[in-house]
């Protein structure tokens, strides 16, 4: 899916379409795992699927202290273990969980508004 907003400065990473295995970033694709906020994007997340997902990746978002987390966890949505959540609001850090496409939405919507998100994308990976 094509996402049209031009709200977002050009100096800032936004997401331009989506698929099950392709985000498409500033003009570059991307089929593997990523961590994107509006000022950084970190490649090589190494969360291939949701069952990967353990405290030490979301501890790689949070070092880029964002006021809310958004989880792009694959095709479904799935919730990570409550102590990963917990570890989240013990920081004082919203966290919102959905499926990647609706991840890569509300990022570029939080982007939009000024507002410090950073989303961590499972691509490409089964979300079983």
């Amino acid at each position: 899916m094509k996402i049209e907003l031009d709200t977002i400065s050009r100096d800032q990473y936004r997401i331009e379409s989506y698929s099950n295995d392709t985000v498409v970033i500033n003009g570059t694709g991307y089929s593997s795992s990523l961590i994107i906020s509006p000022k950084k994007l970190v490649t090589g997340w190494q969360v291939s699927a949701f069952t990967d997902l353990a405290a030490q990746h979301i501890d790689t978002i949070t070092e880029l202290e964002p006021e809310i987390i958004i989880l792009g966890t694959g095709k479904k949505v799935r919730f990570p273990d409550p102590q990963i959540i917990a570890g989240i609001f013990s920081r004082d850090i919203g966290f919102e969980v959905m499926d990647t496409g609706a991840a890569c939405r509300c990022y570029n919507l939080l982007v939009s508004e000024d507002r410090r998100v950073a989303a961590g994308l499972i691509i490409g990976g089964e979300s079983e």
